[in-house]
């Protein structure tokens, strides 16, 4: 790009605006019509149009969520994600991001998604903890995920392949169970907050799957998860294949990651701290233990077939832990320092900003 001059980083006459299609790349092109996924850039505006540097530039999307109180009072709201935080080399160390940050987190307040108000941000910083911090989107509490090896074992006969025809019934399933855990008064803990678990969630990840693999391997790949056990006392899981070079240039790490994972007697799942010791008796942990191990098993398998690295379960609950602990599946457990940090603001009505809320199932599914 041309050496223009540059505005300061506190000019009043930086502002936020959607890119005109001049400006878009090839990429952003193919979300420019898309009414909930936006970019926005930091331009001068004092600068005629056509003249106008990109100074920084990201991405956003509405995420329908709920919060809840002391109470158990549920509100569903919005809460934008943002992620592709870029600025060109040749315009880093004059502070366009942070300036562009700044001004993202006063406008996104005001977005709203069928009349419902917005609650806060999230974004996953790759930068560490402390940069995005100092800007008001605090670190969630646990950033931790389980890995597990990829197997050439058979899938096991107790799980059942799930396509994407049956994604919509799981996940219209799964939002009740999580609308039901959030309702349940938590004294002590003053809001908590989740991103609900949608079937366009999975399908966006999906998307971004089934365009590598008709790439790599000319197919689609049919299994978007596994399921085991009779309803009410089911075990299921949402994968993705996520590709990041070809897997035969072990060029990066390849992974399936487990979007989701819902175990519905498991009364856990709530996240809070006077119920992280509920257990089901050992009749019936044995029989979810069972189901579990079922269901990684055939993630396992899956990774292995189409040439994944690792298998990665975000932010599991302390049931499924402890279950995974005493089940003799091996894993590691990986604390995430530097990159994937959850980090989220929480505006609350009068107020520019309130405390971090409790972050109810960090997974995979809400990243963006």
């Amino acid at each position: 790009m041309p050496n223009v001059w540059l505005p300061d980083a506190q000019s009043p006459n930086l502002v936020l605006r959607h890119p005109t299609r001049e400006e878009c790349t090839e990429t952003w092109k193919a979300w420019y019509e898309e009414q909930e996924y936006m970019t926005t850039i930091l331009a001068d505006e004092d600068l005629p149009p056509g003249q106008q540097p990109i100074l920084a530039c990201c991405e956003s999307i509405r995420k329908r969520a709920l919060t809840s109180d002391a109470k158990g009072t549920v509100e569903e709201v919005v809460v934008p994600g943002i992620a592709s935080v870029f600025c060109f080399p040749e315009y880093r160390g004059c502070g366009y991001p942070k300036r562009m940050m700044q001004e993202l987190a006063k406008v996104l307040r005001m977005r709203q998604l069928d009349g419902l108000r917005c609650a806060g941000s999230i974004l996953y910083s790759d930068i560490g903890k402390k940069y995005y911090a100092k800007l008001g989107w605090h670190p969630n509490a646990t950033n931790r995920h389980f890995e597990f090896e990829p197997s050439p074992t058979a899938w096991p006969l107790e799980a059942k392949s799930l396509s994407v025809d049956d994604l919509r019934e799981m996940c219209e399933r799964d939002e009740a169970i999580v609308r039901s855990a959030i309702a349940v008064p938590s004294p002590g803990v003053e809001k908590r907050i989740t991103i609900l678990p949608t079937v366009d969630h999975m399908l966006w990840h999906i998307a971004w799957e089934e365009f590598a693999c008709s790439h790599l391997f000319e197919k689609i790949l049919p299994a978007k998860g596994a399921i085991a056990g009779s309803p009410g006392s089911q075990v299921w899981a949402i994968w993705t294949h996520r590709y990041y070079s070809h897997p035969d240039t072990k060029e990066h790490l390849n992974v399936l990651y487990i979007l989701r994972l819902v175990v519905e007697a498991d009364e856990t799942a709530t996240r809070l701290p006077s119920d992280s010791k509920e257990r089901l008796g050992d009749k019936k942990e044995e029989e979810q233990m069972s189901y579990l191990k079922a269901v990684l098993q055939a993630a396992q398998r899956e990774a292995y077939e189409w040439k994944l690295d690792v298998v990665r379960l975000w932010d599991p609950t302390p049931l499924v832990q402890d279950i995974l602990k005493r089940s003799g599946v091996e894993f590691e457990l990986v604390e995430r320092e530097d990159d994937y940090i959850a980090s989220a603001i929480r505006y609350r009505e009068g107020h520019d900003r309130a405390t971090a809320p409790l972050w109810v199932n960090n997974e995979h599914y809400a990243w963006l």
